[in-house]
């Protein structure tokens, strides 16, 4: 039976990644390090670090692209189970949220490029199309977000009667609806305007208004609201 060569434990205190972000600052660990760190406890024959660094492989040694690893993409890594891929799909998550939160910092609502930004960080890893809606109180402050449907490659079908409902229970009286295009084509479609239109028709004899509908991909934004669409 092998030794327990590459365990962490037998390193120079200095070298291990809890106690070197413990008395240097998670600031000065490499990103293998800071994975390794939430993989926790490697295998017999590979460290927490070696690991690390074949999740980072999986994701091309990109941060970004990583993110967009499902949980059954890590745990094609040997040592990798479930518990490690939940693990480690929780911490892109949060770090995607704050990411999203520093974009608007102010959460009231301003500018067209402000919710493109905000909408890019949340739904950027998404590989299919998905259709968000911002729900806004009077002062144009989001009262909150939500993913009300997820489509294939090709699109995605949200009904006005989920997202109105949600306006009710949120008190919301306007609304910012958005979807991405992972293509990277920021046309929108015919069914686009058209669902755009039944949601805001919809929203009107409810006193609520779909102040803009926004498409999002890696490459930019397209506004309704600019374009003169609403």
């Amino acid at each position: 039976m092998q030794e327990h060569k590459y365990s962490i434990k037998q390193w120079s205190k200095d070298d291990r990644p809890r106690e070197k972000l413990l008395y240097s600052g998670a600031e000065n660990l490499s990103n293998s390090e800071l994975l390794a760190i939430l993989i926790h406890n490697g295998t017999r024959q590979r460290s927490a670090v070696d690991l690390a660094k074949d999740v980072l492989k999986l994701g091309q040694d990109n941060l970004v692209e990583l993110g967009k690893l499902s949980i059954k993409d890590l745990m094609k890594i040997k040592g990798i189970g479930e518990a490690k891929a939940i693990t480690i799909a929780a911490a892109l998550e949060l770090g995607r949220r704050r990411q999203a939160a520093s974009s608007l910092n102010k959460t009231l609502v301003k500018t067209s490029s402000d919710i493109a930004a905000y909408m890019q960080t949340r739904l950027k890893d998404y590989r299919h199309e998905v259709f968000a809606v911002l729900y806004l109180n009077r002062a144009n402050k989001i009262n909150h977000f939500e993913i009300v449907s997820e489509g294939g490659i090709t699109g995605t079908v949200a009904d006005p009667r989920i997202i109105l409902r949600r306006a009710l229970e949120e008190d919301a009286v306007n609304l910012i609806l958005c979807h991405n295009h992972p293509s990277g084509s920021l046309k929108p479609s015919r069914a686009d305007e058209q669902l755009t239109a039944k949601i805001k028709e919809a929203a009107r004899f409810l006193d609520i208004t779909v102040l803009d509908h926004i498409i999002v991909s890696d490459d930019g934004f397209f506004s309704f609201a600019d374009e003169g669409l609403l």
